[in-house]
């Protein structure tokens, strides 16, 4: 009875959704995006912004550099897209840094990229 119930609690805590490449990505998304939108509230201290940006800074970096791969599986005008938005990303975090505005638009660009890597349609 004992070995039993052990049994069942000891796989039942190890089981752990598993990701797609997709799902890991969305999720990497989500946890930037929701540390951007935490930093625009008006108490937010520097420091907070300066954390956030620097995730997301590092999240497009990232990404720009697997979008440049060759090995990369994206259709090319999707990549091309994608790679503009990094470059943007990148661009609008430094701005970020001295005005807190700035934050708005890197949370729709990552909540757009969230949308689709869901499979919901992207609308602009």
């Amino acid at each position: 009875m004992i070995s039993t119930s052990l049994a069942q609690s000891a796989y039942a805590a190890s089981a752990a959704p598993v990701r797609t490449e997709r799902g890991t990505e969305y999720a990497a998304f989500q946890t930037v995006t929701t540390k951007l939108n935490n930093a625009m509230r008006t108490d937010a201290p520097m420091t907070e912004r300066a954390a956030a940006l620097h995730d997301n800074r590092r999240l497009w970096t990232i990404l720009a550099s697997d979008l440049a791969d060759d090995e990369n599986a994206l259709p090319q005008g999707l990549r091309a897209q994608l790679f503009y938005l990094a470059e943007f990303s990148l661009l609008q975090s430094r701005k970020a840094l001295q005005d807190a505005g700035a934050l708005e638009a890197l949370v729709e660009i990552n909540t757009a990229v969230m949308r689709g890597l869901s499979g919901q349609e992207v609308t602009t």
